[in-house]
């Protein structure tokens, strides 16, 4: 049998010639600020998903100097659904290290761009690879899956000893021509072909060289990582509202869920609604209407928030005196980025104006 190094690129390029991708938005001008845009888009996210945030992303954000230049919230008003929004700040931070370092060009080596946030060295190699052709391995999800069946690499991908092995192979599988396709063409088979649940190995250019295929092993590789307890957390989120029915919104801090997204403000347990008014706004609450609760499952978690909706009987004038809230009229474009729940909230509120149908009860307060 041929070694496996010498099949597996040309059998993989060939199939990449007539089935891959071509298309793409970011391939369409495949420049390293494209590239990189897309590849932060793609971590943890469908193509599918990803195309129309990156269109939209570069329509408003053409260069790395137009992206260092926003503001925060334009960049995470242009994320807002796609999720894992640190993933957003990183990038936005890494454009500004880019005109500050590197006279606005994206780095050109491994250990260069490495040092921007967001940027491990998968990530690293997809934007030399794909464009510059630079011949530089990459090792994303996709590819873990396709290099762990056809080595039979066991062991979940996330322990160092799984990954360097795996790292080992992916080197030696990147041929010297064609980088670009290559890569290209080894995350396609990945996410096109050799998926997680239903590999279509009948129809895989690389089944007859594959071990877990010609071993019938295929759903036993990737190791999958190891089960953790899935947590559930509930919070009471306060949806107040002035008498000009605007609602406040509060930045979130940098770091944890929705990190420097706005949203709704929480009520800690031991808190009383009208109480968290007073204090923190400076104002009376005459009418409480509990919304109905809004269900949203993160990776490792699931999210039950309980919007209680808070009609002011005025308008606080030290809402504005903190650079961190805002109020929002609902029906109008957000202009900042707002988690999606909470965003899909708030257009159900704009839809049901001047009276909010989706309470479960209300209580009029003296």
């Amino acid at each position: 049998m041929p070694t496996v190094a010498s099949e597996l690129a040309p059998r993989l390029l060939a199939w990449f010639d007539r089935h891959g991708r071509h298309d793409l938005p970011w391939q369409l001008d495949p420049n390293p600020y494209c590239v990189w845009v897309s590849e932060i888009m793609l971590q943890q996210t469908q193509v599918a998903t990803v195309v129309r945030y990156y269109t939209r992303f570069r329509a408003r954000f053409p260069t790395v100097e137009a992206l260092a230049a926003a503001e925060l919230d334009q960049v995470l008003m242009l994320w807002s659904g796609l999720g894992y929004y640190a993933r957003a700040r990183n990038l936005h931070r890494a454009a500004q290290l880019v005109v500050e370092r590197f006279a606005g060009r994206v780095p050109t080596t491994v250990d260069e761009l490495m040092t921007l946030p967001g940027i491990g060295r998968s990530t690293a190699g997809a934007i030399l690879a794909l464009a510059q052709g630079q011949r530089v391995p990459i090792l994303d999800g996709n590819v873990k899956r396709v290099l762990a069946r056809y080595h039979v690499v066991a062991g979940w991908p996330g322990e160092a000893a799984v990954q360097q092995e795996l790292w080992s192979h992916a080197e030696r599988h990147t041929p010297a021509r064609r980088v670009a396709d290559y890569t290209q063409a080894i995350m396609d088979l990945g996410a096109t072909l050799c998926t997680r649940a239903r590999p279509a190995c009948t129809v895989c250019p690389l089944a007859s060289g594959c071990r877990a295929c010609v071993e019938g092993m295929q759903m036993r590789y990737p190791a999958p990582r190891p089960k953790r307890a899935r947590s559930h957390r509930r919070v009471t989120a306060l949806v107040v509202q002035d008498p000009e029915q605007r609602i406040l919104l509060e930045r979130r801090p940098a770091h944890g869920i929705w990190g420097g997204l706005y949203s709704l403000p929480e009520l800690a347990e031991d808190d009383a609604a009208s109480n968290w008014c007073a204090r923190s706004l400076g104002a009376s609450v005459i009418c409480e209407r509990r919304l109905a609760t809004i269900e949203h499952a993160f990776t490792h978690f699931d999210l039950d928030l309980d919007p209680l909706l808070l009609t002011l009987a005025d308008s606080p004038a030290n809402v504005m005196d903190r650079d961190d809230r805002l109020w929002y009229n609902p029906g109008t474009e957000l202009q900042v980025g707002v988690p999606a729940p909470v965003a899909a909230l708030l257009r159900l509120l704009a839809a049901s104006l001047p009276t909010p149908a989706l309470h479960e009860h209300e209580r009029r307060i003296a």
